[in-house]
C-alpha cells in the first residue's frame, strides 16, 4: 500500500515550509511526495529546493489554477490513495498514514476530520463528518477534501473539473459517491490542521454560485425543488428526517405527526 501525497502552492512559502516539515516527521514510508508550485516568486522555491531529498517530484511554472495544478500532481502520482495536503496544511499526527492505512479495507474513498483554528480568535473546531451519504449531503453540505483518501484509479477517467475555480473538489466527490456509488468509510479521525483563509473560506458566493451551476448541470428541475424544500431546515434536523424515512416503525409515527400538524395550522 502506499499513498501519493500531494502538494499544491503559490506564493505562501511559510506554509509550504510548514507542510513539507510535517511530511518529514511522518512515521511511514509508504508514500511518495509530490510538489506542484505554480511559479512562486516568494522564495517557495528556494524552500523545495532545501528540502529535496525529501521530495518524489516537483515543478514549478505557471498553471491554469489550482485545479489545474493538482491535475499535473495526479498525472505525476503512483502511489494506490491520493491524499491532497495543500500548502500551511499540516498533519495532525505523524502515525497519520499508519492509522489510516489499518482503516483502508479496499475502500474507494477513506474521509477523516480536519482541525480548524482562527487565527484571530484563536477558536479551534474539527469537521463534523456527515451523519448520512446521499445526494443531499453534497446539496447542502460537503466531504473533507485535506481528510480524504482517494483510491488513484477514480481519477482516471474524471479529472477535477478545471472549468471550476472553488467547489471541484466538491463535484468530484458528489459524482464519485452518488453517481457512480464509490465505497465510502467515514474515520473519526483527525486528519490535519487545515490552514484558514483559503478561497473556500473566502469565496463564499464564488462557492455557492458554483454549488448551483453544478446542481443545475446534474438534477432535473423537478429534483432541484425537492432539495431546495429540504435545504430550508437546517442540516441536522434534515438528515435526521431522512434516516426517520427510512425506517418504517418511526415513519409511521412521522407521518402521523405531520397529519397532526397540519389539522392544527388551522387554528393558528
Amino acid at each position: 500500500m502506499k499513498f501519493s501525497i500531494i502538494t499544491v502552492n503559490y506564493n505562501n512559502r511559510d506554509g509550504l515550509l510548514q507542510t513539507i516539515e510535517s511530511v518529514e516527521r511522518l512515521k511511514s514510508d509508504n508514500y511518495e511526495f509530490i510538489i506542484i508550485d505554480g511559479g512562486s516568486t516568494d522564495g517557495s522555491v528556494d524552500v523545495i529546493k532545501a528540502h529535496e531529498t525529501s521530495i518524489t517530484y516537483w515543478v514549478s511554472e505557471k498553471d491554469k489554477g489550482i485545479y489545474n495544478a493538482m491535475n499535473k500532481g495526479i498525472c505525476q502520482a503512483k502511489g494506490d490513495y491520493i491524499n491532497f495536503m495543500n500548502s500551511g496544511d499540516t498533519y495532525y499526527s505523524p502515525t497519520v498514514l499508519n492509522d489510516v492505512e489499518k482503516e483502508l479495507a479496499n475502500y474507494d474513498i477513506v474521509v477523516g476530520k480536519e482541525f480548524h483554528q482562527n487565527p484571530v480568535s484563536g477558536a479551534t473546531a474539527t469537521t463534523n463528518l456527515p451523519i448520512r451519504l446521499s445526494m443531499a449531503t453534497f446539496v447542502v453540505g460537503f466531504l473533507p477534501h485535506q481528510g480524504g483518501f482517494i483510491r488513484r484509479t477514480l481519477f482516471d477517467d474524471m479529472p477535477y473539473d478545471e472549468n471550476l475555480r472553488i467547489v471541484s473538489d466538491w463535484k468530484f466527490y458528489m459524482m464519485q459517491v452518488v453517481c457512480k456509488n464509490r465505497s465510502v468509510k467515514l474515520l473519526d479521525m483527525v486528519i490535519c490542521r487545515r490552514e484558514q483563509g483559503g478561497i473556500s473560506n473566502t469565496g463564499t458566493d464564488l462557492n455557492k454560485q458554483e454549488r448551483a451551476k453544478v446542481i443545475e448541470g446534474l438534477l432535473p428541475a423537478g429534483v432541484r425543488k425537492d432539495y431546495d424544500s429540504l435545504a430550508k431546515l437546517d442540516k441536522t434536523t434534515m438528515f435526521r428526517l431522512l434516516n426517520q424515512c427510512d425506517d418504517p416503525k418511526t415513519r409511521k409515527y412521522l407521518t402521523y405527526c405531520i397529519k397532526i400538524i397540519n389539522r392544527l395550522k388551522k387554528y393558528l
